[in-house]
């Protein structure tokens, strides 16, 4: 009993021309059945799913001449020229000027190499043995027409150096070939009807129950679509906003700032001694402008620095430089930006963030880059203590998914107590990603603020290397847009 086998009336087509002609190329496949050689191929492979008809496939591989391989076949080969255009031992300068300096360039190295001459002192030395070489004579054999391997008789070293010197290009040729299998060959012999089928019905035709006496195209429902990649934005970009809208539902305000940054509000407003290993060239892009210091600040920050001010802190002692302090940098971190926010804004409650970029001197490596994103946030106000801090990092990295979060002690120079926030990650552990803490009275007292200051910065990047599986934090900025489109929008 033949086998029932579900196929469309171009397949039927195929398939009876395929039983007349035995074996076809596409070109008279498609004239025997009618069609154009697209429908018919699209048919042929159908029908070779489903074991009724084969298409075989062969590739011949050959070489063509370029424009300079047809000059170099007629007119003989730089190296030949040179050899044959000279008597005896020539300076390259007189080469330059019997040939063109393009010829002389070329002809020299291959003259060596075929050990046709020698170069000395600047000086080609022929050596008496010129033999037509191998190139040569695959050259010859082209005679104007693409040939295969064979045709050349020429070896594989031999071919490579006509490729390399840009005289020849390899090209393949695809030929296709259709034939009738012998159950495809059963099943015309059990007798095949080409119905008119259709493809999508109508309104028309289910008002009119026209639909009932209609032959449909059968539909293979195990058939996979063509992925459909639809827009979307970078994966990175996702979650840098999906941590902006953590914050800002938080009640926090988001701050910006430029890149370029006073050491001032960089450094030495945070408390940070001006000899700090940090403010060397090797963290740090330094600049050769320069910016006008805060009138109503540098004296209270010199204080601070030189001797502790009106507090009990000692400060850092020494002198402290206004000149180093008016430095320009790109900035280091964005704290830059908070602490002049609060500067700005000294009475509470205060509660910012930014998601911006910074800058260090960095060697480019799996896990460093020189440019980096910074999640940087404050909290100003009455009575704000330590577990306020954590409890408020905490609630973050839970809305980022990560359900065991951990504190381990830390040391920033502005910050007493400070932490170092983690979180598991199965398979990796305890990962470290920020640092947090309180701001020590010599980075607030300077700049009038009278109220505990809870302040974290947060490493955006390391964090989304854990979110979406990477190892090198470089794919983050790469355009791989075969990683673009299968990255999942939602990860359940």
């Amino acid at each position: 009993m033949t086998p029932k086998y579900n196929i469309t009336s171009n397949e039927k087509n195929v398939l009876i021309s395929l039983e007349r002609l035995g074996k076809a190329s596409p070109g008279e496949l498609a004239g025997k059945a009618g069609m154009k050689v697209e429908t018919a191929m699209q048919a042929a492979f159908l029908l070779e799913e489903k074991g009724l008809a084969e298409v075989d496939e062969t590739v011949t591989e050959n070489y063509e001449l370029t424009d300079e391989g047809r000059k170099y076949a007629s007119e003989g080969l730089p190296e030949r020229m040179v050899i044959e255009g000279i008597s005896g031992p020539t300076p390259m300068q007189d080469l330059k000027q019997m040939f063109s300096p393009e010829v002389a360039g070329i002809a020299t190295g291959w003259l060596r190499r075929k050990g046709w001459a020698n170069i000395e002192d600047g000086v080609v030395v022929p050596t008496g043995k010129a033999v037509t070489g191998k190139d040569e004579q695959a050259l010859a054999k082209f005679n104007g027409q693409a040939r295969t391997p064979g045709e050349l008789e020429a070896d594989a070293g031999t071919i490579a150096d006509l490729l390399k010197r840009k005289l020849a290009v390899r090209k393949e040729d695809k030929h296709r070939s259709v034939s009738i299998t012998a159950q495809g060959l059963e099943l015309v012999a059990s007798g095949i009807v080409i119905e008119e089928e259709v493809a999508q019905i109508s309104s028309e035709m289910l008002k009119s129950g026209q639909w009932k006496d209609l032959k449909f195209r059968p539909y293979n429902i195990h058939t996979k679509p063509k992925p459909v990649y639809g827009a979307k934005s970078h994966p990175y970009q996702r979650l840098i906003d999906q941590m902006r809208r953590i914050f800002l539902d938080m009640g926090f305000t988001e701050i910006k700032g430029e890149v370029v940054q006073s050491s001032f509000w960089n450094f030495d407003s945070l408390f940070q001694p001006q000899d700090h290993p940090a403010r060397e060239m090797q963290d740090t892009f330094h600049l050769s402008s320069t910016s006008e210091l805060p009138g109503e600040y540098k004296d209270n920050v010199c204080a601070m620095h030189e001797y502790g001010g009106d507090t009990d802190s000692t400060g850092w002692g020494g002198t402290w430089s206004e000149e180093i302090a008016c430095r320009n940098v790109l900035r280091t971190h964005t704290t830059a930006l908070t602490i002049r926010y609060l500067a700005d804004n000294p009475e509470p409650p205060v509660k910012a963030f930014s998601i911006d970029r910074a800058y260090r001197r960095e060697t480019i490596d799996p896990t460093h880059t020189p440019e980096f994103e910074q999640l940087e946030g404050v909290v100003m106000d009455k009575d704000m203590s330590f577990a306020n801090l954590l409890g408020c990092l905490k609630e973050f990295y839970h809305r980022m998914g990560f359900e065991d979060v951990r504190f381990r002690p830390g040391y920033f120079p502005y910050t007493e107590p400070s932490v170092e926030p983690e979180v598991y990650v199965d398979g990796l552990g305890w990962v470290e990603l920020g640092g947090a803490g309180v701001f020590r009275k010599e980075v607030t007292y300077p700049l009038g603020i009278k109220y505990p200051v809870l302040a974290w910065g947060l490493g955006v990047s390391r964090l989304a290397m854990l979110k979406l599986g990477l190892k090198d934090l470089r794919l983050l900025y790469q355009s791989d847009i075969d990683w673009l489109r299968r990255s999942e929008i939602c990860q359940l």
